[in-house]
C-alpha cells in the first residue's frame, strides 16, 4: 500500500484499484473538535480537486476535496455517529471515503509523506 498526502491536507492509501481518502493529522488540528462531517453517497463520481466531503469543527467548515478522479465505492458511516473519530484517529480510523481510481496517473502529482512533512513545517 503506498500513502499519499496532497497540498489541502488530505491523505490517500492506495491498495489495487481502491484509494481511502481522509484529512492528515495536522488538518485536524488546525480544525479543532470535529462535530459533524458530511459524507459523499456510494457511486458519486468526482474529478480530481472536486469537492467530495465536509467537515464541521467547533472553528469552521471545511470542504474536503477529491484527491484523485474516480468514484465512491463507500464512505465511513461510522463518522456519521461518532465525528470525533477524526480527531482521534483521523489517518486510520477516520477515513472519509473509498473511490475506485479512474486514473493512476494523477497519483504522480500528491506528495510522499516526507514531502509532506516538509510542506506542514513550511507553512
Amino acid at each position: 500500500m503506498s500513502r499519499y498526502f496532497t497540498d489541502e491536507h488530505e491523505w490517500i492509501d492506495v491498495e489495487g484499484e481502491i484509494a481511502t481518502v481522509g484529512i492528515t493529522d495536522y488538518a485536524q488540528e488546525q480544525l479543532g473538535d470535529i462535530v459533524f462531517v458530511e459524507l459523499p453517497a456510494e457511486g458519486t463520481t468526482f474529478e480530481k480537486g472536486d469537492d467530495a466531503a465536509v467537515v464541521e469543527s467547533v472553528k469552521a467548515a471545511s470542504d474536503v476535496y477529491a484527491p484523485i478522479s474516480g468514484e465512491v465505492v463507500e464512505s465511513n458511516s461510522a463518522l456519521e455517529d461518532e465525528p470525533a473519530l477524526v480527531n482521534s484517529d483521523a489517518e486510520e480510523d477516520g477515513w472519509f471515503f473509498k473511490l475506485r481510481i479512474a486514473d493512476t496517473s494523477e497519483l504522480d502529482g500528491l506528495m510522499n509523506e516526507a514531502a509532506y512533512k516538509k510542506f506542514v513545517a513550511s507553512l
